[in-house]
């Protein structure tokens, strides 16, 4: 068994395309080699800023030998039959196949051996493909009539394999193995790189060409190179050492997994120094110092011990230095300096006026061609307001609107035009300057929240009312005029909007009728001419959520076929009472009686529609009583009817544990009828009658949920 190595070297890739690309040239690879035959025991992948890397073990030296057989006509066929069988085999003449004796006769068995080739001429054809395959979001082309599209120029191919290079050139999809001294390739050139055993180390640090022989001898001699391969090694490093230099001043490091990712994207070999920030700007807001520091220069924020933002940061840099960083420190200082002078010189300027005065600026921003602007969409947020209060208890309806007013406004402020991050956190920061309660100010902070499943949800009910009118407004308006999501694509972040909705609901435990809030929202865009024309289907809008919540739930645990179960009774459009039937139903599934009781609904189920599509009738209906003769049906008649009516009160006062404790005392009788009775009887009006008990058992526990969808 043989390794192979292939090292793909270019300028730096983007740091968030990094693990993606290294998934797809795994999956590339591995895929073409289970079409060519090729079983390999491992294939780890591995990406740094400038190379990506494919390490596959345990491939054989050859393909195995193929031995293909083709069933053809019987000896006695038509000429012609037997004439277009050979064609079709690639065969001259009726002596190169095989006859056979079959129970139906002889018949004619073109046979075929293909010796496997060598595993190298196959790896020099793969990987000369892949390259050109590689799906990258966003590539281009670079001079020198290459056709090739990559993410950055191409610099280098390493291809080992068994020890020795694979040659290859990239002229598209003729990639040839060497053969003697000579490298064989064919077709128009696509670009002058061809493949070898060498690579370079650091770009800096180790620029000399390194000669390898296998993954082992290549991690080593990166190592030695100042290049570090495992993205997880960089991320270690660069923690621990952060947690060090911060740790010597008996300060901490603010969690940031996102950036941590990004900057050990961004190095081969990272070096990590500390830096100070001027005071003169540490009465600035946190947030905007984080977020200079985070999104513009890729610093780490450092915490003092009672939580707060401590004058300090740490960079982390692609290169070693004499004076131990001095000077690339000072660096790092005076640019950070220039940053947070803009960022001062912004937050001064924007306190002069008030958010209130900003609004007409709010008219001159479009937010969709067809649904107007920022300021139509901050006034269908007010009206919402009211009647989203009549849903939260406590919110104060003129703060609520107050808010919505206020709440865009600082998207015309000098700061978030240079920081867009800050959009919300300065609108809160200047309502607060202005003397506004804390209630509105904190709402226009929160509005855009939760916008991830990681996020903390708000609330504050001024706040979750300001928060759901923006994300309903924006759900309703855009069914409105069906641009919805499809597929991958979700260019307005509806999806988002969708869960941000069901989280604030969910968890305030909010009695919302999102049919009617719905239907609402969408009243004030009919008064608009460009939307005057559509039309929000607001079933859609619910199977939607519908769609949203079974995600949600799913990543906490709960079964998705559980919310199909509830939402397919139609006409549930308040999340939290959805939740609760579906808590009970899983509860009442989880015990003995529910498991039985599901597997006879499901049999009840599929006698009655095999007997009503081999009738073409309905059985759908009440038994009539008069016509039960056996005790076990009589007994699952009146078990029946008194499910029916404790489950029936129980479900109107939300009594779910009690409905589901109903279903489970049909069990026994259930259990007994199918045991005693027979259902397709000769008598054809006992037949009917029994179809229509068990129809009745369907009907029962439809009532609760729709078992039919229920899984198991």
């Amino acid at each position: 068994m043989a390794e192979l190595l292939l090292e793909l070297l270019s300028e730096e890739i983007p740091a968030r395309m990094q693990a993606r690309a290294a998934e797809d040239l795994k999956r590339l690879v591995t895929s073409r080699l289970e079409e060519a035959g090729l079983d390999f025991k491992r294939a780890d992948a591995f990406v740094t800023a400038r190379r990506l890397v494919l390490v596959v073990g345990g491939l054989p030296e050859r393909q195995p030998d193929v031995r293909e057989e083709r069933k053809g006509p019987r000896v006695d066929a038509p000429e012609k039959a037997i004439e277009g069988f050979l064609r079709s085999a690639g065969l001259e003449s009726v002596d190169q196949c095989e006859v056979r004796e079959t129970p139906k006769g002889g018949f004619l068995f073109a046979v075929s051996e293909r010796k496997g080739r060598r595993t190298r001429d196959v790896l020099a054809e793969i990987t000369a493909d892949v390259v050109w395959e590689m799906p990258w979001p966003k590539s281009m082309k670079w001079g020198g009539g290459s056709n090739l599209s990559w993410v950055r120029p191409l610099r280098g191919i390493l291809c080992v394999f068994a020890g020795k290079p694979v040659k290859f050139s990239l002229a598209r999809g003729v990639g040839k193995a060497e053969t003697g001294k000579d490298l064989v390739v064919g077709g128009d050139p696509a670009h002058g790189l061809v493949a070898g055993n060498t690579t370079v180390g650091h770009r800096f640090l180790a620029p000399g060409r390194i000669r390898v022989k296998s993954f082992a001898d290549y991690r080593s001699k990166l190592r030695q190179a100042k290049v570090m391969l495992d993205p997880a090694r960089r991320r270690d490093k660069i923690a621990k050492d952060a947690h060090r230099l911060a740790a010597k001043e008996r300060l901490s490091v603010r969690p940031d997994a996102g950036l941590l990712d990004e900057v050990a994207g961004m190095v081969e070999w990272p070096v990590t120094r500390m830096g100070a920030i001027d005071e003169a700007y540490m009465d600035l807001p946190s947030e905007v110092l984080i977020t200079v520091m985070r999104h513009h220069q890729r610093y780490f924020s450092i915490l003092a011990k009672d939580g707060s933002l401590a004058p300090r940061f740490i960079v982390v840099a692609d290169i070693e230095a004499k004076d131990r960083g001095k000077a690339m420190v000072a660096g790092h200082e005076r640019v950070l300096r220039a940053r947070l002078a803009d960022a001062k010189f912004f937050w001064d300027l924007d306190r002069k006026r008030t958010l209130e005065s900003r609004l007409p600026k709010l008219g001159e921003i479009v937010f969709h061609a067809r649904l107007g602007s920022v300021a139509d969409k901050v006034a269908r947020m007010e009206a919402l307001i009211a009647e989203l209060a009549w849903h939260i208890p406590g919110v104060d309806v003129a703060l609520g609107e107050r808010a919505a007013l206020l709440a865009k406004t600082d998207l015309v402020t000098e700061m978030v035009g240079e920081f867009p991050e800050l959009q919300g956190v300065m609108g809160r920061y200047y309502a607060l300057h202005e003397g506004a309660r804390r209630e509105v100010a904190d709402a226009i902070g929160e509005h855009y929240a939760p916008q991830g499943p990681n996020e903390r949800c708000p609330t504050a009910p001024v706040s979750v009312a300001v928060a759901l009118a923006d994300k309903i407004d924006s759900l309703a308006g855009f069914w409105r005029i069906g641009e919805k999501p499809t597929g991958s694509k979700d260019p307005y972040a509806l999806r988002r909007a969708a869960l941000g909705v069901i989280r604030l609901i969910v968890e305030n435990g909010l009695r919302v009728p999102l049919a009617r809030v719905f239907a609402k929202a969408d009243s004030r865009y009919g008064e608009m001419e460009a939307t005057r024309k559509g039309r929000l289907d607001v079933q859609d809008l619910l199977n939607f959520f519908a769609d949203r919540l079974e995600v949600h739930l799913r990543e906490k645990g709960v079964r998705h076929d559980l919310i199909s179960a509830v939402f397919a009774l139609g006409g549930e459009d308040d999340l939290v009472r959805l939740l609760a039937r579906v808590d009970a139903l899983g509860r009442f599934l989880e015990t003995d009686d529910g498991e039985h009781l599901l597997t006879a609904f499901k049999r009840a189920g599929n006698i009655v529609r095999i007997e009503e599509k081999r009738d073409k009738r309905s059985y759908d209906g009440k038994s009539d009583e008069s016509l039960l003769t056996q005790k076990e049906e009589k007994v699952l008649y009146g078990r029946l009817a008194e499910v029916t009516r404790k489950s029936t009160p129980a479900l109107a006062s939300e009594r779910y544990g009690t409905a589901m404790r109903a279903l489970a005392s049909l069990r026994r009788p259930v259990d007994a009828f199918f045991d005693h009775v027979t259902v397709n009887c000769e008598d054809a009006g006992l037949r009917a009658n029994r179809l229509r008990l068990l129809s009745q058992i369907r009907n029962t526990m439809g009532a609760v949920a729709d078992f039919s969808k229920i899984e198991g």
